[in-house]
């Protein structure tokens, strides 16, 4: 089973593809999700975070506030380096977890899609055969992350400078979307890459 690593910088719109890879019947294994997962779920991941970061990242006794936390990782790189060395271990397990129950199905899927925000800023390129970029221009990302989340400008730009920059993504990249289109274009461009990977996967059998 091929495996794809899907990234991009904040605001790029990798849910939008992944979400449309979802829709073609392909499995998709979101790294967000499970960080997210496992902060919530957890009790012994949740109590690293606070024990390395202190009580007032939580909203109430059992829940994380995820604005406060990203406000402390984002402002001192320090503090996002301790935060994935407590994550990223559980997460990549998790992956490797879920990889295996898609390949055991049956009937396997010819390519899966992982979603890794952070691909080429840490560790997990060694879990891919591809990678498949999402770019779209960074006055059209911060203009979505604002829409989206809510976010001040300085939070915005302040994640974009802690994240790879697009010539280091375009550099490392087997495959491209542009995101800067409407979304019919993304629409066109996913299938075209499905039909790739499609085609990838049966000449590798």
């Amino acid at each position: 089973m091929l495996k794809v690593g899907l990234t991009g910088g904040i605001g790029s719109g990798k849910t939008a593809v992944s979400t449309l890879f979802k829709n073609l019947g392909i499995p998709v294994i979101d790294t967000d999700v499970i960080a997210h997962d496992l902060v919530s779920s957890n009790q012994a991941v949740l109590k690293k975070i606070v024990d390395t970061f202190g009580q007032n990242i939580l909203a109430d006794k059992t829940t994380l506030d995820r604005k406060k936390l990203a406000q402390i990782v984002f402002n001192k790189k320090e503090n996002k380096r301790q935060l994935e060395n407590i994550l990223h271990p559980e997460i990549r397990n998790e992956v490797y977890r879920q990889i295996q129950k898609y390949d055991s199905n049956d009937t396997p899927s010819h390519y899966i899609i992982i979603v890794i925000p952070l691909l080429l800023e840490t560790g997990f390129r060694e879990i891919v055969d591809r990678i498949l970029v999402v770019m779209a221009d960074e006055k059209v990302r911060i203009k979505r992350v604002k829409q989206r989340d809510k976010r001040s400008l300085d939070e915005i730009q302040s994640i974009i400078a802690n994240q790879v920059d697009d010539k280091k993504r375009l550099n490392e990249a087997d495959d491209i979307i542009e995101n800067d289109s409407d979304f019919k274009e993304l629409e066109s461009q996913v299938l075209q890459l499905h039909k790739k990977y499609m085609h990838l996967s049966t000449a590798a059998k």
